[in-house]
């Protein structure tokens, strides 16, 4: 089976699609991925057929100001760019990122089967649950479910709004205005992080978390057998800024050891019992004791399948949604606003407590439960 795999270049939406095209690739598929030049060198090192995905970059007449915009105009921007050469290579099946419509919008062009693939829980709205983002856990008795009524007829009209920014996305490249929507939804995320809903999609399958190494490379630790916390700021522009140099203030003095696990220029001044820079973060997560980090999907989904507890520090998108679910099942504490004091506490908490453990295990337990994403996409063609 031959599948183009479109996503961004973002590390939360590259990484989960270079992990779907090595089990393509393991299975015998023969994946193509179209994804961001900062990615390419090293998916193809990793023996992955790559292409550049085009329109990217910002056009004059975006306003990147109007997610909606940002997501709906680009996405058919996209699928227009790069819609000759996913038909050159006669693909069966696309797979699209949802962050990254233009791939099935590009698929439906093309009269392809489509598949949606979410790094994450699955963000559509539902008419049980308190609206995405806000971090609340479903209402419970009379008053929960009022209150989860009540939030949800706030957000309704951005949420239409959407749907019609969708549909004149849509239109302008030919298509209907209604979208019959992917063959099938991946949900690349644990059973721990997802919230129980009574309308949860048809051809909807949690497959668990997809995860990559950009590196083999292994960090060098500090010295000693004290406890390692790893620190992995997050890589999303929304994240909290300066949060490695507060979680090292807030870390002194408490008979640890440190590990910055970073994609980028690490910190320069580090105390003795501090390493930074680019390494496997599952080699570092094999002995670490506790994590820190923002809250996003990748570096939570990853510790939580190794079975460490985290200490999150979340942002801005869905970090503090994701933060909120870790937390419910557990398995984190969770700091905002981000001080020295705070996260010094917190994992202080998570070091002396063995319950944040045991959570962090059952929730690596989970992983028994998903679906095979190959599988899935087989299906989806009819294989």
């Amino acid at each position: 089976m031959r599948v183009a795999i479109v996503a961004g270049p973002d590390p939360g939406h590259a990484f989960p699609a270079i992990a779907l095209s090595l089990r393509l690739l393991a299975a015998g598929d023969e994946p193509v991925l179209f994804t961001g030049p900062r990615w390419l060198d090293a998916a193809r090192d990793a023996g992955i057929s790559v292409r550049r995905l085009r329109g990217l970059a910002p056009r004059p007449t975006d306003n990147d100001a109007d997610a909606g915009a940002r997501i709906h105009d680009r996405a058919a921007h996209i699928a227009t760019e790069n819609l000759p050469e996913i038909g050159a290579m006669l693909p069966d099946l696309v797979v699209s990122d949802v962050l990254t419509a233009g791939g099935g919008m590009a698929a439906e062009r093309l009269g392809l089967p489509w598949v949606e693939l979410s790094p994450h829980p699955l963000y559509l709205p539902s008419k049980a649950l308190p609206p995405i983002g806000s971090g609340l856990a479903p209402g419970e008795g009379v008053r929960g479910r009022l209150r989860d009524s009540i939030l949800r007829t706030m957000t309704e009209r951005d949420i239409r709004r959407g749907g019609r920014e969708r549909a004149d996305a849509r239109v302008s490249i030919g298509l209907p205005a209604e979208e019959p929507g992917p063959a099938a939804r991946l949900i690349a995320t644990l059973p721990a992080l997802e919230v129980d809903r009574p309308d949860w999609p048809e051809r909807t399958h949690l497959v668990g978390p997809l995860l990559w190494e950009p590196t083999d490379d292994e960090l060098p630790l500090p010295p000693g057998d004290a406890p390692l916390v790893v620190v992995a700021p997050s890589t999303a522009q929304t994240g909290v800024a300066s949060m490695v140099e507060t979680v090292l203030e807030g870390l002194a003095g408490m008979g640890v050891r440190v590990a910055v696990s970073t994609l980028d220029t690490p910190p320069v001044d580090l105390p003795s019992w501090a390493t930074a820079g680019l390494g496997r973060q599952d080699t570092l997560l094999a002995k670490a004791a506790v994590v820190v980090g923002g809250g996003g999907h990748g570096l939570l989904a990853k510790s939580l399948a190794a079975g460490v507890p985290i200490v999150t520090i979340p942002g801005g998108g869905d970090q503090w949604e994701l933060a909120n679910r870790a937390a419910r099942h557990g398995a984190s504490v969770l700091v905002r606003p981000l001080t020295a004091e705070a996260v010094g506490a917190a994992v202080r908490t998570v070091l002396d407590d063995p319950a944040f453990a045991v959570a962090a295990a059952s929730a690596a337990a989970g992983l028994a439960e998903v679906a095979d994403p190959v599988d899935i996409l087989h299906a989806a063609v009819g294989d």
